[in-house]
């Protein structure tokens, strides 16, 4: 008696749920029973077990719960970005304006000074001197004219002027007495023209005696032009600072002989400070003096520094087609520097709207900005590109419209399509 079973294709038949033929049995009666007993049982096995791993499939994910907020719309400042470079307001190789030898350097590099201050000294004996000269020769002519204590020339308190005056007066009374006698013939024609010619003689000697005078005043103008000249000189044997700021060099040494026009240290101003601008053409409307102007630079990249439009030019660049702007930034601390590299951004004159959203909605990844925008009970994961950061808001220029709701919590755990509930 031969047998052939089937069992394993049996159960697999039924784990699959395709439909079972029974396999070819050559078996008597009693064997027939006990294999058709042991197929069922264990086609009821194999099903049985399919069911309950069906029955024991995992729940539904459980909905993340979010706060959300609308994105809204409102007029924003808007600014041109430009760049520019850092300069001194002021910056000036000062140099000596007279001869002489170096004798004191009070000053060294870096060393902040006010307007005046003494950066160089220079030996002061031979213009002292000159200038005491210069002084007396002035005193001297002021005594022979009369003045006294500063008092401005008058001709007729000159001593000379006033003794030629009194003796052509006198002369001139003496005349005019012989001129009577005369008439009345008391005195002889001889004395007459006698007194005549000592009239005119005092008057020509009192016109002279004022037109001494008036040389020696001139005299004085120049006398006390050379006194100038020498107070002047001494005062060129220190050489000062033209304005407040910083000695960016010293160019010289004590014993160093330096002649005019010797260039003897350098002084920046460096508050504030100016920076030039390039606009571009399409710009140009947009921008005036008195225009604020953010900048930033690479030393202090978390700060922002304000300043304004001081210039515009007149005209574009024709190279560039571009407008050149300067601009003036206040520096009392001196952290920024001349010749730092400034990005600056200008504030144009109109406010245009734009749609924003809180700047913490906003996730990079690999250099995408994305937001969660609410669909019903499910979120769509949205790419944006954004502009310009307004606060705690950040400008969405494409990807989303306002009046939109998008998720601000529960970030980390959102994925598109995921399902979501409201707080």
């Amino acid at each position: 008696m031969s047998v052939r079973l089937f069992l394993p294709t049996a159960v697999w038949r039924c784990r699959s749920r395709q439909p079972w033929t029974a396999p070819l049995l050559s078996l008597d009666t009693r064997a027939r029973t006990c294999v058709s007993a042991l197929l069922v049982a264990g086609v009821a096995a194999g099903c049985g077990s399919s069911a309950k791993t069906r029955s024991e499939a995992a729940p539904a994910a459980a909905a993340v719960t979010v706060d959300v907020t609308d994105a809204i719309e409102q007029p924003i400042a808007r600014f041109i970005r430009v760049t520019g470079t850092l300069t001194a307001q002021e910056d000036a190789e000062v140099a000596a304006e007279t001869s002489g030898r170096v004798v004191a350097t009070p000053v060294e590099l870096g060393t902040r000074v006010a307007a005046g201050a003494e950066l160089v000294r220079l030996a002061a004996t031979e213009t002292e001197a000159q200038l005491k000269e210069a002084e007396a020769n002035a005193a001297q002519i002021e005594a022979r004219l009369g003045l006294r204590d500063g008092s401005p020339f008058t001709m007729d308190r000159v001593p000379e002027v006033v003794n030629a005056k009194a003796s052509a007066d006198l002369a001139q009374t003496e005349f005019d007495r012989i001129r009577t006698l005369l008439d009345q013939k008391v005195v002889s024609q001889a004395e007459y023209d006698q007194r005549r010619t000592q009239a005119d003689a005092a008057r020509q000697q009192y016109e002279i005696a004022r037109n001494a005078a008036e040389q020696q005043f001139q005299a004085l103008q120049a006398a006390r032009a050379r006194v100038t000249l020498a107070r002047k000189a001494l005062a060129d044997t220190v050489v000062r600072a033209p304005f407040d700021g910083i000695v960016g060099q010293r160019l010289v040494s004590i014993g160093d002989y330096v002649t005019r026009g010797t260039k003897v240290a350098t002084v920046v101003r460096a508050n504030p400070l100016r920076v030039e601008l390039t606009v571009p053409e399409q710009f140009v409307s947009e921008v005036a003096p008195g225009r604020p102007v953010l900048l930033q630079v690479d030393a202090y990249r978390d700060r922002t520094f304000t300043g304004q439009v001081r210039y515009v030019s007149p005209a574009l660049r024709a190279d560039s087609r571009a407008l050149m702007v300067e601009a003036v930034v206040p520096n009392p601390a001196g952290e920024l520097k001349p010749g730092f590299f400034a990005t600056a951004q200008i504030e144009q004159a109109q406010h245009k709207p734009g749609v924003l959203v809180p700047s913490a909605v906003v996730q990079v990844v690999s250099g995408t900005s994305r937001v969660f925008v609410l669909k019903g009970d499910r979120v769509e994961e949205r790419i944006i590109t954004t502009g310009q950061t307004v606060g705690d808001l950040i400008e969405v220029t494409s990807g989303l419209k306002k009046g939109e709701t998008i998720a601000t919590t529960s970030l980390g755990q959102l994925v598109d399509g995921a399902l979501v509930a409201r707080r």
